[in-house]
């Protein structure tokens, strides 16, 4: 595909290009809280096997998980609505 025909889409459908935009960055932040989701199963299923006591580190990066998980779906909702408005 020719560079002219890509701009001449780009101009004539910008509202696709950034929920394209905010579509990419929807699928990093759903795959980080299901991971998030899946570590703290695991965590909950060493916990009751082990009677231990938590690691720290166990239990700061499904956290960090969530964080940048919904911060991720904030932005492209962010993006979503801002596609409406152009």
């Amino acid at each position: 595909m020719s560079l002219q025909v890509l701009m001449g889409f780009l101009a004539a459908h910008p509202a696709k290009l950034v929920n394209l935009l905010a579509l990419l960055i929807t699928c990093p932040g759903g795959l980080l809280l299901h991971s998030a989701r899946r570590r703290a199963a695991i965590h909950r299923q060493r916990l009751a096997v082990d009677d231990g006591a938590a690691d720290g580190f166990d239990l700061r990066v499904p956290r960090y998980y969530y964080i940048l998980g919904f911060a991720c779906l904030a932005m492209a909702l962010l993006l979503s609505w801002f596609s409406t408005w152009a």
